[in-house]
């Protein structure tokens, strides 16, 4: 192998400085991050990917990128408080400093999602990866159909990136709707209550000029697949972010194993019609 293969291979495992910009408290447990890598280079990450956060003494943990590529200088990650190191993350301020690898995973097939309407569905934390790809087609409009963006969470106090919601709801050719499964804790919510798969149902879509994405807990993927299903899409237009149990993100652990496949490198990114036949992926 030439020598820049492998220095270039060997760059993946040294972590990078990166500067926190700002932050921004989303709900009591979640914060938006935003960083530069403090060489002034762009991180060349793709919608879906993810990278490894590191802070020294607390060791690391991958992250979903919250942010696209075509808004540089910066790239965002969404950090629930969880664990000694998000913790220690959820402490950092505007300045602090942090380690960063990557970007790791296959991404969204944003080739064949050129010129479909997007369905893109998330729910709880999924919508910090989806943000994403949200950005990413608000940016390019251009390059695709109508984007219809359906979110749910447990409570109104659970809702993640308020703003963004109500502003991706003003933008031409897209459509968002989100839902909570109990407004109890907020008397001031006037939203929809109830499953995510209620705001499937109503939707009207061409099945054969659609791309649908789901993000978000394990729980939520089996009743919103059967959904889509119903509205005509086959396994093959259907894509889902499986990002379990991932610890390395270079595929030495095998935490992140279903079967064959290891989460941090053949995905977090998968076409249905790959994994809906493997034990433990759904």
């Amino acid at each position: 192998m030439p020598r820049a293969d492998s220095c270039q291979s060997r760059s993946l495992y040294i972590p990078r400085d990166a500067t926190i910009l700002s932050v921004t408290e989303l709900t009591s447990r979640e914060k938006l991050f935003r960083l530069r890598l403090s060489d002034g280079s762009e991180l060349k990450h793709l919608p879906g990917q993810f990278i490894q956060l590191s802070i020294l003494g607390y060791g690391e943990a991958p992250i979903s990128v919250a942010s696209p590529p075509t808004r540089q200088g910066y790239f965002e990650l969404g950090i629930r408080r969880v664990g000694s190191l998000t913790t220690a993350m959820h402490a950092l301020k505007r300045g602090d400093k942090v380690g960063i690898r990557g970007p790791y995973g296959t991404p969204f097939d944003l080739g064949s999602m050129g010129g479909k309407d997007l369905l893109l569905i998330s729910g709880g934390c999924g919508l910090a990866p989806m943000r994403s790809l949200i950005q990413y087609a608000a940016d390019r409009k251009s390059e695709f159909g109508r984007v219809t963006i359906l979110y749910g969470a447990r409570s109104p106090d659970q809702l993640l990136f308020r703003e963004d919601l109500d502003k991706w709801e003003t933008i031409s050719g897209f459509a968002c709707s989100y839902t909570v499964d109990s407004r109890e804790g907020d008397g001031c919510y006037s939203g929809s209550t109830g499953l995510i798969t209620d705001l499937i149902r109503p939707i009207e879509l061409s099945p054969a000029e659609t791309e649908a994405v789901i993000v978000g807990p394990p729980a939520m993927y089996t009743p919103v697949i059967a959904a889509l299903k119903e509205k005509g899409l086959s396994s093959q237009q259907i894509s889902l972010s499986l990002e379990r149990q991932m610890r390395c993100g270079v595929g030495k652990c095998g935490h992140c194993s279903i079967e064959h496949l290891y989460c941090c490198q053949d995905g977090p990114v998968f076409r249905l019609n790959v994994i809906e036949h493997l034990h433990g992926a759904l």
